[in-house]
């Protein structure tokens, strides 16, 4: 993602795509992502949030937006991932070393990790 693709509004990431960000869909005018908790690279957080952009664009249930997410991550970077999406919910979790991160979408929050 360019620089200029990134802003930073009141501690928020706010994702805006470029013209050469092609991970990101043409409908998404701007996403605010905050990421609250994270033991994970930075590309692979980004991954994460372009996931989830694209699964909460495919998907108006919160579970199939975690299915979607999780089914990736399991494909692309190998079993046993985790996902949670909701607005309402708490968790203590065990994860892999530098597999985990915990975001807010716009109001949605998705927890993402590996373990097992």
């Amino acid at each position: 993602m360019s620089e200029e693709a990134m802003r930073f509004n009141a501690g928020a990431l706010v994702l805006k795509p470029s013209a050469d960000d092609r991970k990101l869909s043409a409908a998404v005018e701007a996403k605010k992502v905050i990421i609250k908790s994270a033991d994970m690279k930075d590309d692979l957080q980004k991954e994460a949030i372009d996931i989830a952009i694209s699964a909460f664009e495919k998907h108006n249930v919160e579970k199939d937006v975690a299915e979607q997410i999780k089914k990736e991550f399991d494909r692309k970077h190998g079993p046993t991932w985790h996902c949670i999406v909701g607005k309402n919910f708490g968790s203590y979790v065990t994860h892999e070393t530098n597999h985990f991160v915990y975001f807010y979408l716009d109001s949605k929050a998705v927890l993402l990790f590996k373990s097992g």
